[in-house]
């Protein structure tokens, strides 16, 4: 019943298509300009469909980890990528990149400063060559004890605003300071004093801050790329190393070596930034999204960092072979007081921003592990 139905309506819009198609062609000014009109059009479609194209490609964000998979900053990127494509339904992808896929740590902020990818982790192990005042979070002994205190510290808007200024005059924008966990060190012996030290061959980022800290213990301090710690060790060019327990655990360190010692010295700071252009170019719902995100971020991460240390501190104690030191107040006070000479070399480095940002930091610390031990009593 439906068929002479369908052929007649076939042949209908056949008719009508001729008919268009003959007016087009007809040499009057109307079918003329008509026919420019129609050129007009299809040009800015063209152009749509260009623009469109780049606003897809401009939303996927590379995010660039300074750590492989498995670890906490790959923890961090995949619960951000979660949370963004899950709060864009989709409209923007968020692809991850572990350490090495895309180069070093420094490569990763040039290629952050040039516009070739748009997140990554900037560890002021490195970063501190450009910008200083960050070597901060590299020197001993400045941070609390209590991890808790320091993340509050590290997610107040005035210590952010400190940092945001000089990441923009690098072409950057600080993001999220993250702590990662305690700094551990790693050797063949226990390094219970400066005088264990001695001539220790410890390898470092390229920090000068770290590289005099070490100096200041008596070590020989050795600046090791990350992806050549594990076959340094094995073949002696290296004889400990630095880095928090699930870093020593997933790049198996641990097996090159027969002691971990914690001093509770220092925790591993990293920092999140993207390169300013890309997020100036943003639209303000864009870069409200990435704020927001990346607010909500700092518990998570923080207790995410706990689970991760001691799981991976039991896995290496389980499987035998390693011994566990921890220092005692007595041991860490000698470590403590022959660090802090090393705080005159940052501010040389610093300046008056360092001593600024240096006088800050200790301030709130002292401050938030008042304001926590009163809540606690």
């Amino acid at each position: 019943m439906n068929q002479p139905r369908q052929w007649l309506t076939g042949l209908i819009m056949l008719l009508a298509m001729a008919f268009l198609y003959g007016c087009s062609d007809s040499g009057d000014a109307t079918s003329g300009d008509s026919a420019s009109e129609q050129e007009g059009q299809s040009q800015e479609e063209m152009d749509r469909d260009e623009e469109l194209a780049q606003q897809r490609e401009s939303d996927t964000w590379r995010f660039a980890l300074e750590e492989v998979e498995g670890s906490v900053q790959d923890a961090y990127a995949q619960e951000f990528k979660s949370r963004i494509e899950d709060r864009t339904d989709g409209e923007v992808t968020v692809e991850v990149y572990p350490y090495g896929t895309l180069g070093t740590s420094s490569q990763l902020t040039e290629l952050l400063q040039n516009g070739a990818i748009e997140m990554a982790f900037a560890s002021p192990g490195h970063l501190a060559d450009a910008i200083p005042e960050v070597g901060i979070f590299t020197l001993h002994f400045v941070l609390s004890e209590n991890p808790k205190v320091n993340s509050k510290v590290l997610s107040d808007p005035e210590v952010y605003g400190l940092f945001q200024p000089l990441y923009n005059d690098q072409d950057l924008r600080l993001l999220d300071i993250i702590p990662e966990g305690w700094m551990v060190w790693s050797g063949d012996k226990a390094l219970r004093s400066p005088e264990d030290f001695a001539d220790f061959k410890i390898r470092t980022m390229t920090s000068p801050i770290l590289v005099e800290s070490y100096k200041a213990y008596g070590a020989n301090p050795t600046p090791t790329p990350y992806s050549e710690v594990y076959s340094g060790l094995q073949l002696g060019q290296i004889d400990g190393q630095v880095n928090p327990i699930f870093a020593i655990e997933e790049m198996s360190f641990y097996e090159e070596q027969d002691v971990l010692t914690s001093a509770r010295h220092a925790q591993f700071i990293t920092t999140l930034a993207t390169g300013n252009n890309w997020f100036n170019n943003l639209s303000d719902e864009r870069q409200e999204l990435i704020m927001d995100v990346r607010g909500n971020m700092a518990p998570w991460i923080a207790k995410k960092q706990r689970e991760y240390n001691e799981e991976r501190l039991q896995t290496i104690l389980d499987e035998g072979g390693t011994e566990w030191v921890e220092l005692t107040e007595e041991e860490r006070d000698v470590f403590r007081e022959a660090s802090k000479d090393v705080r005159q070399i940052y501010l040389e480095q610093a300046g008056e921003k360092g001593q600024e940002i240096l006088d800050t930091i200790l301030e709130k610390v002292e401050t938030t592990e008042e304001e926590m031990a009163s809540s606690d009593g």
